[in-house]
């Protein structure tokens, strides 16, 4: 398991939201909220499947269908 800058991390995690956000078109706001209360984002915190390499557009898909799963 890699271990990301945390740096690296949280342009990571900015990019993702503002990818979701423009996906969803949400607010900024919303969309953090979402992505921060994730499994999605504790998986890349925690480096599990070194997720944080994946592009955004997969980890937006990603955190989608984790949604539509909890609904």
């Amino acid at each position: 398991m890699m271990k990301a800058d945390r740096t690296l991390l949280q342009l990571k995690f900015g990019s993702v939201i503002v990818a979701y956000a423009k996906n969803k078109n949400i607010p900024l706001r919303t969309a953090m909220d979402i992505f921060y209360k994730s499994e999605l984002y504790d998986e890349i915190n925690e480096g599990i499947a070194d997720l944080h390499c994946r592009s955004d557009g997969y980890l937006v898909d990603e955190l989608q269908l984790e949604i539509e799963h909890k609904n």
